[in-house]
């Protein structure tokens, strides 16, 4: 009974630096993030914020973690959405450029999250998200919807090109012009996978 009520106090003190780190990195940003200010906000000690996350930058590597999860999960939704897999795809990564203008994500996720933590692109979370269009490119070119390319290549390349246009958005001084001119490319250059009889 003890093993399980310290289980539920640890749990309880990681969600609460959770929810007040997502709140400071969001307003003020990553730098100027207080870790006194933020654990005192929750009734907590620096001390449980090393004894949990190790120290800032770990704190903001689990702030990421559960974002990306809750990313994915409204990616999921989307594409499990779209009228085929082939609009899933693209529905999918215009979803995942179109995120980079909300506060959270954008200050976190795309400016901070990468000047501290480094290239995106090789974070664990990504690794899943590859996979996924991975898998869809296969099906897409066993059904006859794509053309016969590399796998990996044109997943790599195609995450890629949705990273690298929810980065600029987030990094714009207009984003909403920005994003509407990214989502016009992204949609383009993916329909460049199509072969020619699929692109009526």
């Amino acid at each position: 009974m003890a093993t399980v009520r310290r289980a539920e106090t640890m749990a309880e003190t990681r969600g609460k630096l959770l929810s007040a780190a997502r709140r400071a990195f969001a307003t003020q940003g990553y730098a100027a993030a207080s870790m006194d200010e933020l654990t005192a906000s929750v009734g907590l000690t620096r001390g449980a914020l090393y004894h949990n996350f190790g120290d800032k930058k770990g704190l903001l590597w689990a702030v990421i973690a559960q974002i990306d999860g809750e990313m994915a999960e409204r990616l999921r939704e989307v594409r499990e959405r779209a009228r085929d897999r082939w609009h899933g795809l693209l529905d999918e990564g215009t979803a995942y450029i179109e995120m980079a203008v909300e506060p959270e994500i954008q200050r976190i996720m795309l400016l901070d999250g990468p000047a501290v933590l480094g290239d995106p692109s090789k974070w664990p979370g990504e690794n899943a998200c590859l996979q996924i269009t991975m898998r869809t490119i296969r099906s897409l070119i066993d059904e006859g919807v794509v053309q016969a390319i590399d796998v990996e290549a044109a997943g790599r390349l195609l995450n890629g090109a949705a990273l690298s246009a929810a980065l600029w958005v987030a990094a714009s001084d207009d984003p909403s012009v920005v994003l509407e001119k990214a989502v016009g490319a992204f949609r383009q250059l993916a329909r460049g996978l199509l072969r020619e009889e699929a692109q009526g």
